[in-house]
């Protein structure tokens, strides 16, 4: 098996919702994901897909979009993004999703090689702009989700590394530690992938290794629309 990674998808769900308001890079970008999809990913392959899948406000209004990302080749593992409206009970969304794909919320999937785990993450304080109250609350708890995800997983491990995936950034180039890497290190996690960044903020995202975890922004845009081969 090989591992891949692709974030930020942003099928329509359902409606005529043209991303290439967000800049010409998107135009047919999801023609272009396909493509880069069927020509490197084989049906024994993996693919990580951290958040912001479809548009569609309601679950049924997503079950097209699912299904077309089920056609492609591999298992893929998805986690919900911000922008994920659809996805509210977890049991309903694992009903309806094609038999390659698997959901994860603060949940944890066996691979094989590695067990992955997933939950959405959230805003972190940097020093330019500190977190409010309500922000800060909403961040603590999204770390005890992740906290509830490796513990999931590393009851599955036994010694295997653990693959961590999340929408929101845990980290940025400009901040590496944080309220998510703390709890990430505790596991000894040993690669992370995540999405959400876009545009120039990719600029402030973080791909590479701190105190010992592989980190990789993996938002379709940051990465050429093309999924991203994560070594373990």
């Amino acid at each position: 098996m090989r591992l891949f990674a692709i974030g930020d998808l942003h099928l329509p769900g359902g409606d005529d919702k043209p991303m290439d308001v967000f800049g010409p890079q998107w135009d047919r970008h999801f023609l272009r994901i396909r493509e880069n999809w069927l020509r490197l990913v084989g049906d024994e392959d993996t693919v990580l897909i951290p958040g912001d899948i479809s548009w569609a406000m309601q679950l049924a209004d997503a079950k097209e979009d699912l299904d077309e990302i089920g056609r492609l080749p591999g298992r893929k593992v998805l986690c919900k993004g911000n922008h994920d409206y659809w996805w509210n009970s977890i049991s309903r969304v694992r009903s309806i999703l094609p038999h390659s794909m698997i959901a994860l919320q603060h949940s944890a999937a066996d691979l094989g090689e590695t067990v992955v785990c997933g939950t959405r993450g959230w805003l972190i304080s940097t020093g330019e702009a500190p977190l409010d109250a309500q922000n800060e609350k909403i961040c603590r708890r999204e770390a005890e989700r992740l906290r509830l995800a490796l513990d999931s997983a590393a009851k599955m491990a036994g010694g295997r590394p653990i693959t961590a995936m999340m929408h929101y950034p845990p980290l940025l180039a400009a901040e590496k530690d944080t309220i998510f890497t703390g709890v990430l290190e505790e596991y000894h996690v040993n690669t992370v992938v995540y999405g959400h960044l876009h545009g120039a903020g990719i600029q402030i995202g973080f791909t590479g290794e701190h105190n010992g975890i592989s980190y990789h922004l993996v938002s379709c845009d940051s990465i050429g629309f093309e999924p991203k081969e994560i070594l373990l």
